[in-house]
């Protein structure tokens, strides 16, 4: 079973699972929400438009298969006026908000949620590295549901990811609540821990040994692949 995740464009939207691609709940304000009705499609494309091009990169789906069966999507706090109805609000002013995690539920349970969790991280640790706004954010945060399963969803709060499953994939509470703590992934710490890795890894397997020019290619081939089996075990999603 092939699968992977790629950057979120607009053609993917139609593809979402669980009707995400309409759901307006962190994009609009209460008041844009109710004019919204009928048309909440529409301005969900126009939101990941203008965050796509104004911002930059703002999600990533998964697929299986070449199927689409998860997406995560973020934005930086000013394109996300739904988060301030939280009671836990404002977000941190050098975080994005993850604001949607979904996967199919055909397809829980395998690791696809940390695997774009993982992938939102990598997004925004290279844009650090590059250039532009980016370079100001520090972390990730999100708001937990921590109302069960049975609990009426009838507040505006639809869109939610359980709060076990953020504190499973690396997220600690920064502000503790009832029914919606904040929850923050620090990016610093995700970058340490893979350059921590990166250097056990240099250090298990250590420099290639000079060899004469005939043995030194198998050598050094040899190694090159046992270094990208070590990373790949590494980067490898654990299930959940």
């Amino acid at each position: 079973m092939g699968r992977k995740t790629e950057r979120l464009t607009l053609d993917h939207l139609p593809l979402l699972p669980g009707g995400s691609g309409s759901c307006v709940a962190w994009e609009l304000d209460p008041v844009r929400r109710r004019a919204a009705r009928g048309h909440e499609a529409e301005e969900k494309a126009a939101w990941v438009s203008t965050v796509l091009r104004e911002w930059g990169s703002c999600g990533r789906v998964v697929l299986v298969d070449g199927e689409v069966v998860g997406h995560v999507l973020w934005a930086p706090p000013a394109y996300v006026p739904g988060a301030a109805g939280f009671a836990t609000a404002p977000v941190s002013s050098d975080a994005v908000v993850l604001t949607e995690l979904h996967v199919d539920p055909a397809h829980r349970g395998g690791g696809l949620g940390r695997m774009l969790v993982q992938g939102v991280a990598k997004d925004l640790v290279r844009g650090r590295l590059g250039s532009g706004g980016r370079s100001a954010v520090r972390a990730v945060e999100t708001f937990g549901d921590s109302r069960g399963d049975g609990a009426d969803r009838g507040d505006g709060h639809d869109c939610l990811v359980p709060t076990a499953f953020w504190l499973a994939v690396g997220f600690s509470t920064q502000r503790a609540h009832a029914l919606h703590p904040r929850m923050r992934m620090d990016l610093r710490t995700t970058l340490s821990l893979r350059e921590e890795l990166e250097r056990g890894l240099e250090r298990l397997l250590g420099p290639a040994v000079t060899q004469p020019q005939t043995a030194s290619r198998t050598t050094g081939s040899s190694h090159a692949r046992a270094k990208a089996a070590m990373r790949a075990r590494i980067s490898r999603p654990r299930s959940h």
